[in-house]
């Protein structure tokens, strides 16, 4: 069991930072849209290196578009998934099996 709480917690933290480097770029005005040129493929790859399966795919390519298009920086995709991850989806999946 302490494995797991250790996962969860390092990918809160890693997603945390993550979503803090994809926010940055809105404060260099200009560079920061070039810079995210970089930035949203490496995110991406991340997303799915972090969330496994087609999960972390269809997260990979929603953050690669969030990160790729100027003005949506401020959405804190990696924090979302792991919302999903660790706190709705077993929330879902519990109510599938009851019904």
């Amino acid at each position: 069991m302490p494995e797991k709480s250790d996962k969860r917690l390092k990918n809160l933290v890693l997603g945390l930072i993550f979503d803090g480097i994809g926010m940055s770029s809105l404060l260099i005005p200009g560079l920061g849209d070039l810079l995210d040129v970089f930035w949203a493929p490496l995110a991406a790859w991340l997303m799915t290196r972090m969330y496994k399966g087609n999960v972390g795919k269809a997260a990979g390519i929603v953050t690669f578009v969030e990160e790729i298009v100027p003005g949506l920086d401020v959405i804190p995709t990696f924090t979302i998934m792991w919302v999903y991850t660790y706190l709705l989806s077993g929330k879902m999946a519990k109510k599938t099996m009851e019904s």
